[in-house]
């Protein structure tokens, strides 16, 4: 028997005798606004707070990503830009050296690219958070958080008010990352230091639906 085996054989003869489990309240704030129901004063909250976290926010129309996307990679001096099985081939058409994540690249092919570029399952105005579940477009979470540049495309229909509208938007079942600005933490004395924990950099394009 495994270390885990028996953890978890432990654990169910400790819980054997608990019946039912006891309803719990959820007195979250209710759901505002879900994806698909952005409008300006939603996407303007987003931007805001996002750029409060020192994340970058570029906004465009639908036909100028591509080339939003490449003056974005090169006013960081990237070369290598990672991009994930899904993402929209015509939004990378002009970014310089693209490296395909399929097969999908190791820790090490990862840590050598420049950054990357991916899409996002739902964004939150309130917060100026990204979240990513792994979906098309966006990669695994390693794909995300190794490199040191992370270039995040968000659809304006895929921003919600508040964080309760985007975990009612989301599958719990998949694995979420999410993301407000940069990588940062602080030692003791509130030095912060940034990309620690994932990339030092941060942009967003806005895409309007």
């Amino acid at each position: 028997m495994s270390a885990k085996e028996e953890m978890l054989a432990r654990i169910r003869a400790a819980t054997a005798d608990i019946g039912e489990q006891p309803e719990v309240p959820r007195r979250y704030r209710p759901a505002a606004r879900g994806p698909g129901s952005a409008d300006e004063a939603l996407v303007g909250l987003f931007e805001e707070r996002a750029s409060d976290y020192r994340a970058t926010v570029r906004r465009c129309a639908a036909d100028q990503v591509a080339q939003v996307l490449a003056d974005a990679v090169a006013s960081r001096g990237a070369e290598r830009i990672g991009v994930p099985v899904g993402f929209p081939a015509p939004w990378s058409a002009l970014l310089p050296g693209p490296v395909f994540d399929d097969p999908p690249l190791d820790v090490a092919a990862l840590d050598r690219l420049d950054g990357v570029v991916t899409t996002c399952a739902v964004a939150i105005a309130e917060t100026g958070t990204i979240v990513l579940d792994s979906g098309p477009g966006q990669g695994s979470r390693a794909f995300s958080l190794v490199p040191d540049y992370h270039l995040a495309v968000v659809r304006a229909g895929q921003i919600v008010g508040a964080v309760p509208d985007a975990v009612a938007a989301l599958d719990p079942a998949r694995p979420l990352t999410w993301i407000s600005g940069p990588s940062a933490t602080s030692d003791i004395e509130l030095s912060r230091v940034e990309g620690v924990h994932g990339p030092r950099t941060l942009d967003i394009v806005i895409v309007a639906d």
